[in-house]
């Protein structure tokens, strides 16, 4: 195998979710998230539509971020569904976090392609800057709890009814090694026909 192919072996399975909690605080500097989208700029995208958009929380913006997604969720549940552990949760969710990038899908309908390609071009996009946090020592988690998938976010982040929040990515540093693994064998998740 080519010296560049082993890299991104190497980067893709070192590429692990860390919550925002086992995050330290550090700032990441904001050329290197400019540096991750422009790599989520790259991802494979059906009659080039290149649905992917952010937004960018840093800093004090992040831990703000944080605190009204937590009341939204908390404003936005029925007094007898709001549960006290996961407010406290998405609000955590800021406090060790240098950067927070909310990924949306922009839905295009001047060309027709199909709503699950966008998706895919979107998750691709994803995947792409979670790899090149990997590769710079960057700890990312792709988060599409508490408010995420709900109309109140939309309206909350002022995008359009028929786009989709694709998730909430919070980047910082992490002390420490964070193992990984697969439970089912790749044998038996391959049919192989010859």
């Amino acid at each position: 195998m080519s010296d560049k192919f082993k890299v991104l072996s190497e980067v893709i399975k070192n590429r692990r979710s860390i919550k925002p909690p086992k995050m330290n605080g550090k700032q990441i500097p904001d050329e290197q998230i400019w540096e991750l989208l422009r790599l989520a700029d790259w991802a494979p995208t059906h009659k080039i539509t290149e649905p992917w958009r952010f937004l960018v929380y840093s800093g004090d913006k992040a831990k703000a971020f944080a605190l009204e997604h937590a009341e939204l969720y908390k404003n936005s549940i029925s007094p007898e569904n709001f549960k006290q552990d996961k407010y406290e949760k998405i609000l955590g969710n800021g406090k060790n976090v240098s950067h927070i990038v909310v990924t949306y899908l922009k839905r295009s309908f001047n060309v027709d392609i199909p709503e699950i390609e966008e998706i895919a071009a979107v998750a691709a996009a994803i995947e792409n800057i979670l790899l090149g946090a990997t590769a710079i020592g960057i700890a990312g988690f792709w988060s599409t709890g508490g408010m995420t998938h709900k109309n109140e976010m939309k309206k909350f982040l002022k995008i359009a009814d028929e786009d989709i929040v694709m998730g909430i990515l919070y980047f910082g540093y992490t002390d420490g090694f964070h193992d990984g693994k697969r439970i089912i064998p790749l044998s038996e998740k391959v049919t192989w026909n010859k």
